[in-house]
């Protein structure tokens, strides 16, 4: 009797070691798991709050100036967070050729100080157009900025 009580408590305490063992390992997993939701989630939010628009018009002479082979465009920031200004954190596709961020700079189109707040327009420059993608003829720029994507079509 006493035999069979001692096998039943090596049992019992070898399924509870297990049990302990499984839930420490989900409870670790789980908590992993909620960490990156909670980043996605972060990242996601911003994504959602960021949208900007190509306002520059497709037919008019000052997109590109062929004097300077600058290519110019208007964006205006309709999302409901402010954007960085910095050139290197953006990407400009010229007919999908990534334009070089040495080559790329933001700025006011009125000259004063430059903060891309909702409702903001910028001016997004490429120098030596012709070196980072721009043909004459059919062109298309994809601009990226957090995440979102705006294409512009023009004839030059």
């Amino acid at each position: 009797m006493a035999g069979e009580s001692i096998s039943s408590l090596i049992l019992f305490i070898a399924a509870m070691l297990v049990a302990a063992t499984v839930a420490g390992t989900l409870v670790a997993s789980v908590t992993d798991v909620s960490a990156s939701i909670d980043d996605y989630s972060g990242e996601l939010s911003e994504e959602i709050d960021t949208d900007v628009t190509v306002i520059s018009d497709a037919g008019s002479d000052a997109v590109y100036d062929d004097g300077d082979d600058e290519l110019t465009l208007l964006v205006k920031n309709t999302g409901e967070r402010t954007l960085s200004t910095d050139p290197g954190v953006h990407t400009v596709l010229i007919n999908g050729q990534y334009a070089d961020a040495a080559d790329v700079s933001i700025a006011d189109p009125t000259g004063g100080e430059v903060s891309w707040q909702s409702g903001d327009v910028v001016e997004i420059t490429v120098d030596d157009a012709s070196e980072n993608g721009y043909v004459s003829g059919e062109n298309r720029v994809v601009v990226d900025v957090g995440g979102d994507r705006e294409v512009f079509e023009f004839h030059g």
